[in-house]
């Protein structure tokens, strides 16, 4: 059966057979079994093409890694643990948004406890100006899943007003070309703040505020896929998501 993920992944990466094959030194037919007989390759290879196409191994050979190694490279992409999001030292938040040289994302309800830190808003408007693209995520306002969070942590009508608090305070990033601000209307079980590859990922918990939540450090490890999920839901919920005029 051929592998069309594999044949996809080429052609939206704009990569041919014999690109492939030069970049891994393997010859151009090896590359094109793997594509129309789905022949998985040896490991080695597997990695170089993950690597060199920037996808998930386990996405493109899913049936080639068993549970265990799965399982064993998703663990490896646990950097730390914290029991709360207070707990996170400051200069890790700093530190994140500092390394990214591609993509920064912010997917939360109001992220107050980072829109009021002005150090950090001028990271991400010094990013942004650096070429970094910069995804931010807000609720909407006036939709029910914002007042059933607020409600859920005791402050009512106060997430709506947070979320309005932290707009006003973003806008001095909004207006940056590389910057885009969304607000969405989904039932937000993560709040994920993304650097390139990198995760920090707070977890949120009925009736307690996202800052007593615990939150995961993840790198992405190639063969894990714990970061990709969480990618995949911060674009699923972008993609519904409505632009907030600069």
């Amino acid at each position: 059966m051929a592998n069309e993920r594999l044949r996809a992944a080429l052609l939206e990466r704009g990569v041919s057979v014999a690109d492939l094959a030069a970049a891994i030194e393997v010859d151009p037919k090896t590359v094109e079994r793997w594509i129309t007989k789905g022949r998985a390759p040896y490991r080695k290879h597997r990695y170089a093409v993950s690597s060199h196409l920037g996808m998930e191994e386990s996405y493109l050979w899913p049936e080639a890694l068993t549970r265990e190694q799965v399982a064993s490279a998703s663990e490896s992409e646990i950097v730390s643990v914290y029991p709360h999001r207070w707990a996170v030292p400051r200069d890790i938040w700093g530190r994140l948004f500092s390394a990214a040289k591609d993509e920064i994302g912010v997917l939360v309800y109001s992220g107050m406890f980072l829109a009021e830190d002005a150090g950090m808003v001028r990271v991400l408007g010094e990013r942004a100006e650096a070429g970094v693209r910069v995804r931010i995520l807000f609720g909407d306002p006036a939709s029910p899943e914002v007042a059933r969070r607020g409600a859920d942590e005791g402050i009512d009508e106060g997430m709506a007003a947070k979320v309005k608090n932290a707009l006003v305070l973003f806008k001095q990033i909004r207006a940056l070309e590389t910057v885009e601000i969304r607000l969405h209307s989904t039932v937000l079980y993560n709040s994920i703040y993304r650097a390139d590859d990198q995760l920090l990922v707070n977890t949120h918990v009925y009736g307690a505020p996202a800052a007593n939540a615990p939150v995961l450090h993840l790198r992405r490890v190639v063969g894990g896929d714990m970061v990709t999920t969480y990618l995949e839901s911060f674009e699923r919920v972008w993609s519904q998501a409505i632009p907030v005029e600069s």
